[in-house]
């Protein structure tokens, strides 16, 4: 296939994305557009279907941190579909394409940070105020009782994910780095036949909503040798939230991550809290997880619904974690509702959550410094099997003060240091923990 060097020229306002989106439909099918070295002010670009793209070492396309210029899309945010903000890079609703090299995605997300935390941080004002969030909450209509996590739904300032692969199937994106996203970083969602391989995601650890890759209702997706430090979860995987997810959703199945690293995130490999349509048949192997607040973490809650099943993980090593083992079915964030966090027994509903069929194996965990293990299930619905075996977990000298083991509501938290377990049914072998008793079942 032939090449083509992009040779744009910006607009008036400095951007370059009418050009090369331009480029881009006259490439497809046709030649390899190639962007060389440079950095290229943009609004958002739309891959078309049999794309090559390459970012040569050096060449960034950096994402003009203006919120006017990111309209309305249908899509799905937080877990649930809606109308958000154009993504910054957007790979909807095409197939064959591959997008490469060792360029930059640049999502300059600092002035979206600044005002997410503003109003997170000056008493949430009850709903939205600018003319972008008032567009938004006439388009979104019931936003108000809709399920979220942390990203400020009720303000609808809906902010952009950097990369999106949305409906779409054959991606390949290989090499590059993608850095201070708006929110979420990569966002496979509702795709299939997926490959993410050498990718270096790069957040500040206090960006808020910056999780690295989310793996959102897709099916055959590989993510390898990629490198995540990001200000929350890590890798995950996800499926939707609340009814209307279930409605138009479907399941989480047959994911592939091996030979990643993760640093510093809130997670190294998550399943949830979105998990309406059930998550199954993944595998996690051979990664490597520094400082992350949990190493492996399994998160939902009453009201998110969906059926866990099937996760296997081997050969992780982890050091520097707050708690190697996180299956937490109290998992707090964004819904106000106590009896979503009761300690006895609810009705069991479509909106239950369900987790079994967990095998954990071969980690390998230096100076955990909270416990090793938190796994808690609901009274109604208790976790079953799951399999804890050939670990060797060593935890610090002694618990840090100020840690949060897991971000529950419900639960009280204790002094002890083990696999600590309730409404679980755990199977622990040839397991290695320094405390005594290694495990406590409650």
């Amino acid at each position: 296939m032939d090449k083509v060097i992009f040779r744009g020229k910006a607009d008036p306002n400095g951007s370059y994305g009418l050009e090369l989106n331009k480029a881009l439909e006259e490439c497809a099918g046709k030649a390899v557009l190639v962007i060389e070295k440079g950095v290229y002010p943009t609004g958002p670009i739309d891959i078309p279907s049999h794309t090559r793209l390459v970012l040569e070492e050096g060449a960034e396309l950096s994402f003009i941190p203006d919120f006017s210029i990111y309209p309305p899309v249908e899509t799905w945010w937080e877990g649930v579909p809606c109308w958000a903000m154009h993504p910054c890079f957007n790979i909807a609703h095409v197939e064959d394409v591959v997008v490469e090299g060792k360029g930059v995605l640049r999502g300059n997300g600092e002035k979206w940070w600044k005002y997410i935390l503003h109003w997170k941080n000056t008493g949430r004002v009850a709903g939205p105020e600018t003319k972008e969030e008032l567009l938004f909450a006439s388009l979104n209509k019931g936003y108000e009782d809709q399920p979220g996590g942390g990203g400020g739904r009720p303000k609808q300032f809906l902010r952009p994910p950097l990369l999106q692969i949305f409906d779409s199937k054959s991606v390949t994106v290989r090499g590059i780095t993608v850095t201070e996203s708006p929110f979420w970083t990569v966002h496979p969602l509702l795709s299939e036949n997926l490959l993410i391989e050498d990718v270096h995601v790069k957040n500040p650890y206090d960006s808020p909503n910056t999780d690295g890759i989310d793996i959102e209702m897709c099916s055959g997706v590989t993510v390898r040798n990629c490198r995540v430090d990001v200000g929350d979860d890590g890798i995950a995987v996800k499926s939707g939230s609340g009814a209307l997810a279930r409605e138009r959703g479907k399941i989480a199945r047959d994911i592939t991550i091996e030979g990643c690293t993760v640093l510093a995130a809130h997670g190294g490999l998550v399943v949830g809290s979105e998990t309406a349509n059930g998550v199954e048949n993944i595998t996690v192997r051979d990664c490597f997880f520094d400082g992350t607040d949990r190493g492996v973490r399994i998160k939902t809650r009453r009201g998110r619904g969906g059926s866990i099943r099937g996760i296997n993980v081997s050969d992780i090593e982890m050091q520097n974690v707050i708690c190697p083992i996180s299956i937490n079915m109290y998992y707090r964030c964004g819904d106000p509702d106590p009896i979503a966090f009761s300690r006895e027994a609810q009705p069991i509903d479509d909106l239950t959550p369900e987790i079994k069929d967990v095998t954990i194996s071969g980690l390998k965990v230096r100076n955990a410094r909270a416990s090793a293990s938190f796994i808690v299930g609901l009274p109604e619905r208790p976790i079953t099997n799951v399999v804890i075996k050939d670990c060797d977990i060593q935890l610090s000298d002694k618990i840090e003060e100020g840690l949060e083991i897991e971000m529950c509501r419900g639960i009280e938290m204790t002094d002890y240091r083990g696999i600590r377990t309730i409404n679980s049914e755990v199977t622990v072998e040839n397991t290695r923990v320094n405390v005594d008793p290694p495990v406590m079942i409650e």
